[in-house]
């Protein structure tokens, strides 16, 4: 392990390896705070190292210290899972695997989120400290690798032992444990300091090796992903891509980027590029379903979403997309079950109830779109908009009272909305205490305030 100001989370890190390991090796890379004492107590080799603004650098440092002949790696914020310790002594007797990619469970409060292109799965909750976070993302890294002096960490940041490995024409296995990482349910402050520091270092990487594609990906992650800046994020992606065509995953991201500004039809060619680069995953499959729904292909759309379901069947976004370009081709029966049954697979998504709500507006249903307007607002942590949605619908259906009581509830849940409190006195002012002003009925389409039709 290498650490800085750690002990929040070193004593429960540490106690997850024990059992597990015969020796810990923690190097301290300038704490202020008790991380050293904490590992000490633990029974950790400390050492203390500089900070050179470079992971495989100081990985490599601590990694010399080490004397088992194998060689688990962890950060402070991960806990080993306990079947671990069952499972690595025939991990550990394989002669044939130099090393073992070993999956990451990453949590997240948001089960929107994703990591790359991967998304995230709802959490069962069964690795106990866990169980206050909503999902998970995993992912693979080498993290459990045969200590030898041609193995060693390579990258100033996302450092791994794995291009080594490769280079040395070793074996990879995959282990059959997980590591659980909480970083990312840290605080946005803490958040947004690591995703700085981490552009910064990224920088860094390419300016050590610029014909380095990965390095290019990486950074124009962080600006797409973490600083949502896809026009800062596109030109790290296309050259990624002039410096290895075949590198699918940044055929994706630059379709995505792409797509965040509108370009779709070079959206549309990157993202061919990356299924033909052997990325053939289900979010490409998506991406391309959003970007014919935005140029008004709607059949088209609908194939793009069928493709993608069956890469990832359990999708309720993807279910929901179908649905939505479904009924747009003018298939609506057909549409409308899917967008139910989207929510009936993850009735806590807000984006489901959205799509579906502004089919039922399209389709000029109103009473069935004001119901499940406000069925979103028990069933999700309901936003000022939402409200107001559900308000302006009962609004064009003439139901001013029912339209007062949803802003008020707003109000309630939102004190500091200008924007409700202006709707509900510009409401009240045509609303007469045992009697409605008449009023014209609205078309429709008109003023209802649907979600934004377009698919992603």
């Amino acid at each position: 392990m290498i650490v800085k100001n750690a002990a929040a989370d070193l004593p429960e890190c540490l106690a997850s390896m024990q059992g597990a390991v015969d020796e810990i090796v923690v190097a301290d890379t300038g704490s202020d705070d008790d991380s050293v004492p904490i590992a000490r107590a633990a029974g950790a080799k400390t050492l203390s190292i500089p900070w050179e603004s470079d992971y495989a650098k100081a990985r490599n440092l601590s990694l010399a210290q080490v004397t088992a002949d194998w060689v688990l790696m962890l950060d402070a914020d991960e806990r080993l899972d306990p079947s671990a310790r069952e499972k690595l002594p025939a991990l550990l007797a394989n002669r044939g695997v130099a090393g073992y990619q070993v999956t990451i469970r990453n949590y997240v409060s948001d089960p929107t989120r994703k990591i790359w292109d991967r998304p995230s799965h709802p959490n069962d909750g069964s690795y106990e400290p866990s169980r206050p976070y909503a999902a998970y993302i995993d992912h693979e890294n080498v993290r459990l690798f045969r200590r030898d002096p041609e193995i060693y960490f390579i990258g100033r940041v996302h450092e791994t032992v794995g291009w080594r490995i490769k280079a040395t024409g070793r074996r990879l296995g995959t282990a059959n444990f997980c590591i659980h990482h909480f970083g990312m349910v840290r605080g946005e402050e803490i958040l947004t300091r690591k995703i700085l520091f981490y552009r910064d270092l990224g920088l860094r990487k390419i300016a050590d090796s610029p014909q380095n594609a990965q390095a290019h990906l990486e950074v124009g992650i962080v600006e797409m992903e973490n600083l949502q800046n896809p026009s800062a994020a596109l030109p790290y992606f296309e050259r990624a891509c002039q410096l290895n065509e075949r590198f699918g995953v940044a055929w994706f991201f630059a379709g995505k980027a792409q797509f965040a500004l509108g370009q779709y039809a070079a959206a549309q060619r990157s993202l061919r590029n990356a299924e033909t680069s052997g990325h053939a995953t289900a979010a490409v499959a998506e991406l391309a379903g959003d970007t014919n729904y935005n140029l008004g292909h709607y059949e088209a759309a609908a194939d793009c979403y069928r493709r993608s379901r069956k890469r990832a069947p359990e999708s309720a976004a993807l279910e929901s997309k179908l649905g939505l370009a479904e009924a747009r081709t003018g298939n609506a029966a057909s549409g409308l079950r899917r967008l139910r049954h989207a929510i009936e697979m993850c009735p806590g998504a807000a984006d489901l109830y959205d799509r579906l709500i502004t089919v039922q507006v399209w389709l000029g249903d109103l009473p069935a779109a004001a119901a499940e307007a406000e069925r979103k607002l028990t069933a999700v942590a309901a936003r000022p908009e939402d409200f107001l949605r559900a308000a302006s619908i009962r609004a064009k259906l003439e139901q001013w009272g029912h339209a007062v009581d949803l802003l008020r509830r707003g109000l309630q849940a939102h004190p500091n909305s200008e924007q409700l409190r202006a709707s509900l006195s510009k409401i009240e002012t045509i609303v007469v205490p045992s009697a409605v002003v008449p009023a014209q009925k609205a078309t429709p389409d008109g003023g209802v305030a649907p979600a934004n039709s377009r698919a992603h």
